[in-house]
C-alpha cells in the first residue's frame, strides 16, 4: 500500500535508540489496557451507567470494529504522515479519549470515546511495529519484535487483567482509564525526544475510498456477529442473520473491487506474492484463536466456577506473562545470535499450548490456582515461542514498500481469529451447560437411594441449624440443583479447554500441508520466471 521507496535512518545514539523502543512499547501498553478494560469491569460499568446488556455491548463492538478498521487504514496514514509523528498523535489521542472516558458515566459519550480509542489503538500498533522495521536492520529484529510483543501481546493477555482486577477491587473502573493517561504522556514524550526513521517521501497513492468503505462494513458486521452471536443463539436472531449476509456481500464485493483495481486498490496484493507472508497470515488466525480463546477461558473458569474475585482472576494469568516474556527472549536469542530459523520454534510452541490446554481440561470445582499453575505457565511459554516466530516469518521478507500494509493485515487476521475463537468457545460452553444439565438431571430421579440420602442429609443439616423442616427440604432440593448446574458448568469448561487443544491437532497437519503447497507453488513460479528470462 505504501509508496515509501527507501528509508534513511538517522544516526541515532544508543540512548536515542533505547528511548524510541521504550516509547513504542509504552504506547502499545496504552492499547493493551484500553482493549481489555471491559473484561473484568463489565458489572461495575453497567451499574454506573445504568446500561442494559445490549447497550453495554456497543462499548466492545465500537472499540473492536474500529481497531480492525484502524489496522487497515494505518498503511495509508503512514504513507502520508511520518511514522513517528503518527504514533505520537495516535498515543495522545488514546490518552485523551481514556481520560475523558474516566470522567463520564454517559453511555453515549463512552461509546463515542471507545470508537476513538479503537481506531487510535489500531493505528499506533501498526505504526509502532512498522517504525521498528524502518529504523533498524533485519539482523536486530528478533529482540526488537520480542520487546514489541511484550506490550502488544503479553500485556493484554496477562499484565492488563491483573492491573484491572486490582484497580476494580481497590478503587473503581474509572481508574483503569485514568491509568492510560500517564502512560500515554510518557510514551509520547519519549518518542518526541528520540530520533525516528526518516522515510524518503514520494507522492502517495490515491486512497481507495470505495474499498475502505466496503472493508469497514465487512469488519463491523464481523465484529458484531462474532461478539454478539452467542448471546442471541446465532441465526435464530434476524439481525445476526442479516448482518452476516451484509458482511459476506460486502466482503465479496470488496474482493472483486480489489481485483478490478489492478494494484491501485486499498490492499497491496503484492503481499500475497510472498510465500512466508501467506503462511503466517493463515497461522495468525489459529494463533489468535489460541491466545484470545485461552485468555478468555481461564479467567472465566476462575470467576464462574472457582468464585475468584476480579483481582484473583486477573492475577491468575500474571505468572504466565513471565514465562511468555522468557520464551520471547529465548526465541529472540536463538534467532538473532544462533541464527536459528524462525519456523524452528513453531512446533514446540504448538505442542506446549496443546499440553497446557489438555492439562486444564482436568480442572474441577475443587481446583485452585496451584492446581492450574503448571498448565498456565506452559501456555505462556508456548505462546512466546509461537508468536515471535510467526511475526518474523510474516514480515522478514517483505520490503519497505508494503511492510506496513502487511503488518495491518496480519494484526487483522490475529484479531479476527481471536473473535472467532472466543465466540466458538462461548457458544460451546453455553450449549454444554444446558446439555450437561439435562443429562445429569435425567439421572437424578426422586426415588434413587443416592438422591434420597443426599437430600435427607442436607435437610437434617439445615434443620439442625434452626430451619423448619419444610423450608429445609425445599432448600436441600435447591442446593442439589445448584450442585448439578455447577458440575454441568465444570464439564462444559473442560470440554472447551479440550477444544483449544484439538484446534491444534486439526490445524497442525493442515498448516504443514499449506506450507508445503505454498513452497511448491513458489518454486514453480520461480522456475517459470527463469524460463521466461532465458527465452
Amino acid at each position: 500500500m505504501s509508496t515509501v521507496a527507501t528509508v534513511a535512518p538517522r544516526r541515532a545514539t544508543p540512548i536515542s535508540a533505547a528511548l524510541l523502543v521504550a516509547g513504542i512499547v509504552l504506547a502499545t501498553l496504552t492499547e493493551a489496557i484500553a482493549s481489555t478494560v471491559l473484561s473484568l469491569g463489565r458489572g461495575d460499568i453497567i451499574g454506573d451507567t445504568y446500561a442494559t446488556p445490549d447497550e453495554f455491548a456497543w462499548l466492545d463492538i465500537g472499540y473492536t470494529s474500529l481497531k480492525l478498521i484502524g489496522f487497515i487504514a494505518a498503511a495509508a496514514l503512514i504513507d502520508r504522515i511520518e511514522p513517528r509523528r503518527l504514533v505520537i498523535a495516535a498515543t495522545l489521542v488514546m490518552g485523551l479519549a481514556c481520560g475523558l472516558a474516566a470522567m463520564t458515566a454517559r453511555l453515549e459519550l463512552l461509546v463515542a470515546l471507545r470508537i476513538v480509542q479503537g481506531f487510535a489503538g489500531g493505528v499506533l500498533l501498526v505504526g509502532g511495529q512498522a517504525m521498528l522495521f524502518l529504523a533498524y536492520p533485519r539482523s536486530r529484529q528478533p529482540i526488537l519484535q520480542a520487546l514489541f510483543a511484550m506490550g502488544s501481546v503479553v500485556a493484554p493477555a496477562t499484565i492488563a487483567p491483573a492491573l484491572q482486577g486490582w484497580l476494580i477491587d481497590s478503587q473503581s473502573w474509572t481508574w483503569i482509564f485514568f491509568s492510560v493517561v500517564p502512560l500515554a504522556l510518557v510514551a509520547a514524550g519519549l518518542l518526541l525526544i528520540a530520533d525516528g526513521p526518516m522515510p524518503e517521501r514520494t507522492a502517495p497513492r490515491r486512497f481507495d475510498w470505495i474499498g475502505f468503505a466496503l472493508i469497514a462494513v465487512t469488519l463491523f458486521c464481523a465484529t458484531y456477529v462474532l461478539s454478539q452471536g452467542s448471546r442471541w443463539d446465532w441465526f435464530e436472531e434476524p439481525r445476526i442473520l442479516w448482518l452476516t449476509v451484509i458482511g459476506i456481500a460486502a466482503l465479496l464485493t470488496f474482493l472483486g473491487q480489489q481485483l478490478l483495481a489492478r494494484g491501485q486498490g486499498l490492499i497491496d496484493v503484492t503481499l500475497f506474492g510472498s510465500e512466508d507472508f501467506c503462511f503466517a497470515f493463515i497461522v495468525s488466525f489459529v494463533a489468535g484463536a489460541a491466545l484470545f480463546g485461552s485468555a478468555f477461558l481461564i479467567p472465566a473458569f476462575a470467576v464462574s466456577v472457582l468464585a475468584f474475585t476480579p483481582t484473583d482472576a486477573g492475577q491468575l494469568l500474571l505468572p504466565s506473562g513471565a514465562l511468555f516474556i522468557g520464551a520471547l527472549l529465548i526465541a529472540a536469542y536463538l534467532m538473532q545470535v544462533r541464527r536459528v530459523p524462525p519456523v524452528a520454534t513453531v512446533p514446540f510452541g504448538i505442542l506446549l499450548i496443546m499440553a497446557a490446554m489438555w492439562m486444564l481440561s482436568g480442572s474441577t470445582s475443587d481446583s485452585g490456582a496451584d492446581d492450574m499453575m503448571a498448565a498456565i505457565l506452559l501456555r505462556g511459554f508456548g505462546l512466546g515461542l509461537l508468536f515471535l516466530s510467526i511475526t518474523l516469518i510474516a514480515f522478514g521478507q517483505l520490503d519497505r514498500r508494503n511492510r506496513a500494509a502487511g503488518i495491518g493485515l496480519f494484526n487483522t487476521g490475529r484479531q479476527l481469529g481471536g473473535l472467532i475463537g472466543v465466540a466458538a468457545l462461548q457458544t460451546l460452553i453455553d450449549h454444554g451447560v444446558v446439555a450437561n444439565g439435562a443429562v445429569l438431571g435425567a439421572n437424578l430421579s426422586a426415588g434413587q437411594p443416592a438422591v434420597v440420602e443426599r437430600l435427607a442429609a442436607t435437610t437434617a443439616m439445615l434443620t439442625a441449624k434452626g430451619m423448619d423442616a419444610a423450608a429445609a427440604a425445599r432448600a436441600a432440593a435447591g442446593l442439589l440443583g445448584r450442585a448439578v448446574t455447577g458440575q454441568s458448568t465444570v464439564i462444559a469448561f473442560d470440554t472447551a479447554f479440550n477444544a483449544v487443544a484439538l484446534l491444534f491437532v486439526i490445524a497442525a497437519p493442515l498448516l504443514v500441508a499449506i506450507k508445503i503447497g505454498l513452497s511448491r507453488y513458489a518454486k514453480a513460479r520461480a522456475a517459470r520466471g527463469s524460463e521466461a528470462k532465458a527465452s
